[in-house]
């Protein structure tokens, strides 16, 4: 397994050895052994969570704050997505910036979100099969979320609006200011 850096503070992809043949592919999405040596922290992963989605739907951006903040592992079982991640770590020299890459069963990479970022992502294939690894367990009195299309964030999606399925929940979510104070 490679570990491959970003922008942002902590946040890194993970690149496994895929050993393919004529019968198809298999790797090791993932080892807590090899988790530790190559990306050089402890985590404890206590849930794993999963999720289906057709074309243009959005999720996110969420995050749960406090002592139930999430530090995720995210891959793409099926399909592609568009996973963007943002850093509301104040104390950190990334605070406030994002992060965007395309995950998908073909390229086989994972994103580790570290704790004290929000998370989205978009669905760019006709479906997609998502999978999080999550080291606190989830709970609703901590979640918190930031607009997707928050103007001091300024994410590019890769969809225009008129595609892009979103729950009315997630519609209702505040500005990064509004969300970070």
């Amino acid at each position: 397994m490679e570990k491959i850096s970003t922008p942002l503070k902590d946040c890194f992809i993970l690149k496994p050895r895929v050993f393919s043949d004529k019968r198809g592919t298999f790797y090791e999405t993932y080892n807590e052994n090899t988790f530790r040596a190559t990306a050089g922290i402890e985590v404890n992963f206590v849930q794993d969570n999963q999720s289906t989605s057709s074309y243009g739907v959005l999720r996110g951006l969420h995050f749960q704050d406090g002592e139930m903040a999430q530090a995720k592992l995210v891959r793409v079982i099926k399909g592609k997505v568009l996973d963007i991640v943002v850093d509301l770590r104040k104390d950190s020299e990334t605070f406030g910036k994002s992060y965007a890459i395309e995950l998908s069963e073909n390229n086989h990479l994972q994103l580790f979100v570290p704790r004290g970022f929000a998370h989205g992502f978009v669905t760019l294939s006709e479906s997609s099969v998502f999978a999080y690894k999550c080291d606190n367990f989830y709970d609703k009195s901590s979640e918190g979320g930031i607009i997707y299309n928050d103007a001091t964030l300024d994410l590019d999606w890769h969809l225009p609006d008129k595609d892009l399925i979103i729950s009315e929940k997630d519609l209702q979510l505040p500005g990064f200011e509004q969300a970070i104070s």
